[in-house]
């Protein structure tokens, strides 16, 4: 017997709205693509066939919360957000307790540095992604990023020297840096550790 498919929900002004599966196959689409990324590298990194993850990038099949779940840690983004665009009429709040923020994984990971997510599930495109990161002293190499749209450096703890582009800064507790995330820019000194600071990246919003 086949699995049973949620109805489209009609809209406050007549319309009907996607199906669940047609929604979610919609975002993780929207993200794989977002990223750079082949339906074969995702899926190879998510354990699930390629026919599968182009069934449920075409709404053709609604995968069980498992399989969603490893598709959404290898996208980088709460599951929640493949369900963004699913009735999102709803006002919401999001509230991350102090410590709860989600650990993820970037470049800088490898040098000792711990990036926690302190908001998440804002939809399938990211509006912004604030981080509470953290820095050990070692002796690597600091990893320099690219990004679009502008970041916002807020110092809390210990003092580092930062570059962007062409110059550097020394920031300490108090003290705040913005730039446009396509300089090239990245930590170049950890000159009092620990290092703690809030990074804010706040994207550019496609035009509808």
């Amino acid at each position: 017997m086949p699995a049973p498919t949620l109805e489209p929900m009609e809209n406050s002004n007549g319309t009907s709205a996607p199906a669940l599966e047609e929604s979610v196959g919609a975002a993780i689409r929207e993200l794989r693509l977002r990223e750079g990324l082949t339906i074969a590298q995702v899926s190879e990194q998510a354990g699930i066939s390629r026919g599968m993850l182009s069934k449920i990038e075409t709404g053709s099949t609604m995968a069980g919360l498992d399989t969603l779940a490893r598709i959404a840690r290898t996208l980088g983004v709460a599951m929640s957000v493949l369900f963004g665009k699913y009735d999102a009429s709803a006002a919401m709040a999001q509230h991350v307790k102090r410590g709860a923020g989600m650990e993820v994984v970037r470049r800088g990971t490898k040098s000792g540095h711990s990036y926690h997510l302190l908001a998440y599930g804002q939809g399938p495109v990211k509006w912004f992604e604030p981080f509470l990161i953290t820095m050990a002293d070692d002796s690597q190499r600091y990893p320099s990023f690219q990004h679009p749209g502008t970041e916002f450096l807020y110092m809390l703890e210990g003092v580092i020297e930062y570059r962007c582009g062409q110059q550097t800064y020394v920031l300490e507790p108090g003290d705040a840096l913005s730039f446009d995330g396509q300089a090239l820019h990245g930590p170049e000194n950890l000159m009092q550790c620990p290092i703690r600071f809030l990074s804010i990246i706040i994207y550019p919003r496609s035009a509808e």
